[in-house]
């Protein structure tokens, strides 16, 4: 968890192949890292919203390493994994999948944290099979033969867990179906509100509340058919090739101590908890999180043999 092109499952297949079994590399020197961080958010809604809503997290992250930070809308999860292996992008905030898409193709990076929305919450949620409101698919297996909208192929709750779901109801994702990527959560859910798609994928709190809070969706307009079970929390990670030792101690620290709303209002970054911004209406901010946790990813790719699995 958690933007807009069509992204071929071939280009991921170039992109990874060509690195598989490399390794990460070991920190930069402090002198030789760039003094401009870019973070780089994968997409899941309207670009100028989401840089919006990471304006806070800048703010803590500029004060916390005492260097510059600069925003990048990326077009899909593929440039944000081949942004970071190339050293263009420091930051990144991932979708679990395309997360352990980065780790073990060997990108060269390790996770900070996950949005909650109170300090003792575990992060996480879900994917939807959604339709619209009047369809009359009632379940996964009514999906065979439809032109069914997903996210991307590297998307966790837009396209992975679905295809174990559909697999689990005997629908091939790619032989049964026609399928569509929409390029975004957003576009995903619109395409079958619209009628462009007859059914289709989101993240559950896009479905719930994101859309219809900004008007583009009406309350009930879409109808949800299936819920995945609980996807770990989509992490932000940093590069582990482009950045020093001290620099990537200090993004933990941040990530750990300093960018939920407790901590921003007590060092002056917002006024008051209901000012601070956050990405994905987190109410609280981040907490740490490991590679262990998006284990019961790497399994659900054990089971889907997704192609962009097998080529990470």
């Amino acid at each position: 968890m958690r933007g807009h092109r069509v992204l071929a499952l071939a280009a991921i297949a170039a992109a990874t192949v060509l690195v598989a079994g490399c390794g990460t590399s070991a920190a930069t020197d402090k002198t030789s890292e760039p003094d401009t961080l870019v973070l780089a958010s994968i997409p899941s809604e309207n670009a100028t919203s989401l840089e919006t809503q990471f304006g806070d997290v800048i703010k803590v992250i500029e004060k916390a390493t005492g260097k510059k930070v600069e925003f990048q809308n990326a077009t899909d999860y593929a440039a944000v994994i081949e942004g970071m292996r190339a050293g263009k992008i420091q930051i990144a905030s991932f979708g679990p999948f395309s997360y352990i898409t980065a780790k073990d193709s060997g990108a060269g990076v390790a996770p900070l944290g996950a949005l909650v929305d109170s300090p003792d919450e575990e992060p996480g949620y879900k994917s939807y099979g959604i339709v619209p409101a009047d369809s009359d698919i009632t379940s996964l297996a009514d999906y065979k033969g439809k032109n069914v909208c997903f996210v991307d192929p590297t998307s966790t709750s837009g396209y992975l867990y679905p295809s174990a779901g559909l697999l689990k109801e005997g629908v091939d994702p790619v032989k049964d179906i026609t399928a569509t990527m929409a390029g975004g959560h957003d576009a995903s859910a619109l395409a079958v509100a619209n009628g462009q798609c007859d059914a289709g994928f989101a993240f559950d709190t896009m479905v719930d509340s994101v859309l219809v809070k900004s008007g583009q969706l009406e309350d009930g307009q879409l109808k949800v058919i299936w819920k995945s079970e609980i996807i770990p929390g989509s992490p932000v990670a940093m590069s582990t090739k482009t950045l020093s030792k001290d620099t990537q101690d200090k993004l933990t620290d941040a990530f750990k101590n300093k960018l939920n709303v407790d901590a921003m209002v007590k060092d002056g970054i917002c006024s008051s908890a209901a000012d601070c911004t956050l990405p994905e209406e987190s109410t609280w901010g981040y907490t740490p999180v490991t590679d262990k946790l998006y284990d019961g990813v790497r399994n659900v790719c054990d089971i889907t043999k997704s192609e962009s699995c097998t080529n990470s």
